[in-house]
């Protein structure tokens, strides 16, 4: 009974998700003693809906950090619905953007917000119970997780290890050193408290639905390959793997990013949905929304109007680049190329075409398949508004853990393993074997499989490849239409430069805090 209960406590609150739009509505006056930080944290019902309350921060940082990250690599064009349709996105897509970028703004306080949650319960909770000792652990977990993305996005970011005092709001820029060192303690600290669960079963998606001990051993994996550390991370992404806890998914590949994939045997970390047509309002995500393709340009007929949901705003379109990376891997009937992509000719024979007359800016005639939009993920079918599927956000999956263990394991000398490794992502994708692998081979692998999910612009950077591939981005924008695909605009200001190794620190956050120093170059 106290398993079901903390479980629907804290879906309840994971639910909530209105609750900073809303504020000022709800900033009613004060009548008597409401009780006071210190009298709140002391039951396991408070850890529990302090926890939640963390999990709802995790889960709205989500569209700012998809959309950022996106749009700065090379996997897709920012598209939309005509040029301007979202500025913010195009800046951000063609190296445009300034320290005052509104998502990248949003994203720097989401990371803090996320980390004042977490030091909440881990400085007022007292670890007396099991399920206390679980929520600091997991707080830690996710406290790591926020300081993971400010240092290998913002670089120079203040650690905050506690909850501030006033005379502490101030604090002056860390170094990637002290960060890197402060996302290892936390995540050792999450793993050895034993207060983190382990899966029954490579198939037990209860357990799954949050962050295990083997999740946050392969965040801490993660963490050692960005550093460099290659050995470490060889080793404990090879205990995640060895523990027989996860694993591929089965089903079609091409399902991997739909409800049919919530909380599968692959799922490492999602931001969790339900499909409870009461609550849809409350978990509503604009993340599907932003990226199904463009309704209004569009005719739909056949299987194709059967099973899409229809209503949505057509950003984030494959580039050229990306397909031509996938033929030559694959050849042009990949498996998994057309369970990621499809060209217009394949569209057309699915029962899409572009209307007469349209033209679609950021689009090269090849549509993202992956991401579509289906009727059988939606909560209900809101055509005019189609943000109410319930597919759980995904943050990580089985298949990044064995391309970092891969990618480790070249690098230190071990290839034996990082063939094994790769080979089981060929293998489902339906590949013949590799003989021998080279770091360049996981590259490619890591590319294709993971693409349009949140990692590839910080292993850009972190490769030192970013100038080479990103210099040139912004510099055409393409438009599809019938004739076929023009170049619509260009750019004279576009492309990574040295400069965009770090994000700006956000010049708001500069303005408030003079012992803050901007990133170079900014």
């Amino acid at each position: 009974m106290m398993k079901t209960k903390y479980i629907s406590i804290w879906l309840l609150g994971l639910l909530s998700v209105f609750h900073i739009s809303c504020e000022d509505r709800l900033d009613i006056p004060k009548h008597g003693n409401m009780g006071s930080q210190e009298d709140f944290y002391k039951t396991d019902d408070d850890a529990l809906s302090a926890l939640a309350s963390l999990y709802n921060s995790w889960g709205d940082s989500y569209y700012n950090w998809f959309f950022t990250k996106n749009l700065l690599a090379d996997d897709v064009w920012c598209s939309g619905g005509s040029r301007g349709d979202n500025a913010s996105m195009e800046q951000l897509n063609e190296y445009t953007f300034d320290t005052d970028h509104g998502m990248i703004t949003s994203l720097y306080a989401e990371m803090y917000t996320i980390i004042y949650k977490a030091n909440l319960i881990i400085d007022f909770l007292e670890p007396d119970t099991e399920v206390k000792k679980r929520a600091v652990a997991e707080a830690k977990f996710y406290r790591a997780w926020a300081h993971f993305e400010l240092v290998t996005l913002f670089g120079t970011a203040p650690v905050v290890d506690h909850l501030l005092s006033p005379e502490e709001y101030r604090l002056a820029n860390s170094t990637p050193e002290e960060l890197w060192l402060f996302v290892e303690s936390d995540l050792k600290d999450a793993i050895d408290s034993g207060a983190l669960p382990s899966k029954s079963g490579i198939d037990d998606a209860e357990t799954g639905i949050r962050v295990t001990r083997e999740v946050a051993q392969a965040m801490l994996g993660k963490a050692y390959l960005f550093q460099g550390k290659h050995s470490e991370a060889a080793a404990i992404l090879d205990t995640v793997i060895e523990s027989g806890k996860y694993g591929l998914y089965q089903g079609e590949y091409d399902m991997l990013q739909h409800v049919a994939a919530n909380g599968s045997r692959e799922s490492m970390l999602e931001v969790q949905k339900r499909n409870d047509a009461e609550q849809a309002w409350n978990q509503y995500t604009m993340t599907f929304l932003m990226q199904g393709w463009r309704t209004d340009k569009l005719n739909y007929s056949g299987e194709a109007a059967a099973v899409i949901a229809q209503g949505t705003y057509g950003f984030m379109n494959p580039r050229r680049s990306l397909y031509d990376a996938f033929v030559a891997t694959e050849g042009t009937d990949g498996y998994r190329l057309k369970s990621t992509m499809r060209t217009s000719e394949q569209m057309e024979e699915f029962g899409i075409t572009l209307q007469t007359g349209a033209s679609w800016v950021g689009h090269e005639g090849l549509y993202m398949w992956k991401n579509r939009t289906l009727l059988e993920d939606c909560i209900y079918d809101a055509s005019y508004f189609q943000a109410l599927q319930y597919i759980n956000l995904r943050v990580m999956r089985y298949a990044e853990v064995l391309l970092l263990a891969a990618e480790a394991h070249v690098v230190s000398g071990n290839p034996g393993k990082a063939l094994a490794y790769i080979n089981q992502i060929r293998t489902r994708a339906q590949l013949p074997a590799l003989s021998a692998v080279t770091l360049e081979d996981v590259k490619n692998e890591k590319r294709l499989e993971l693409c349009l999910e949140s990692v590839r612009f910080q292993d850009l950077v972190r490769w030192g490849d970013a100038e080479a591939v990103l210099g040139e981005q912004g510099k055409e924008i393409p438009g599809f239409s019938a004739t076929g695909v023009e170049i619509l605009f260009t750019n004279s200001v576009y492309g990574f430069k040295a400069k965009h190794n770090l994000l700006p620190i956000p010049r708001q956050e500069l303005e408030l805090n003079p012992n803050m120093e901007q990133n170079a170059y900014w």
